[in-house]
């Protein structure tokens, strides 16, 4: 089974993520419209040609995503909206495998009423490889979200 304590910085909205739990993700850095996660691919997490499942990849894209949208604090008259995605885009570059570990880097490129734009870099990394903030391994990804601000259900 994953480990199932997030770790890093705190955000809100994990509080209830049981999938980000489940993903193992760990958060590196957040600040407004900025994210850093990363998590190691298991077993579980690959598919039939034993590399890492499409869908894992995006859920974890997704994950910086929503972490980058979202402010770990809500300004003061903001408790009562969430960030969500209206559309996203992924484009798969390379395969990752069991074992490497992968870093998901969200930013925000332009942000307009209750709509933006952001981009996420996926990365991955072999086992033992020196964590470099600056290149965290290789580009296996790019996810790009479009959000907008709704109230809160």
């Amino acid at each position: 089974m994953a480990e199932t304590t997030l770790s890093g910085p705190h955000h809100q909205i994990l509080e209830n993520d049981y999938a980000s739990e489940w993903m193992g993700i760990e958060v590196l850095s957040l600040s407004d419209g900025h994210a850093t996660i990363r998590m190691t691919l298991r077993q579980e997490m690959l598919n039939g040609f034993g590399m890492a499942h499409g869908g894992m990849i995006f859920a974890f894209g997704d994950t910086a995503f929503a972490l980058a949208c979202n402010p770990a604090v809500p300004a003061p008259g903001e408790e009562n909206n969430i960030t969500v995605a209206s559309g996203v885009d992924i484009n798969f570059l390379k395969s990752a495998y069991r074992g490497q570990v992968v870093t998901a880097v969200a930013d925000r490129r332009s942000s307009a009423g209750r709509s933006g734009l952001y981009d996420i870099q996926i990365f991955a990394a072999d086992p033992g490889a020196e964590p470099d903030p600056e290149k965290p391994g290789e580009l296996i990804a790019e996810f790009r979200g479009r959000s907008r601000t709704i109230p809160k259900k």
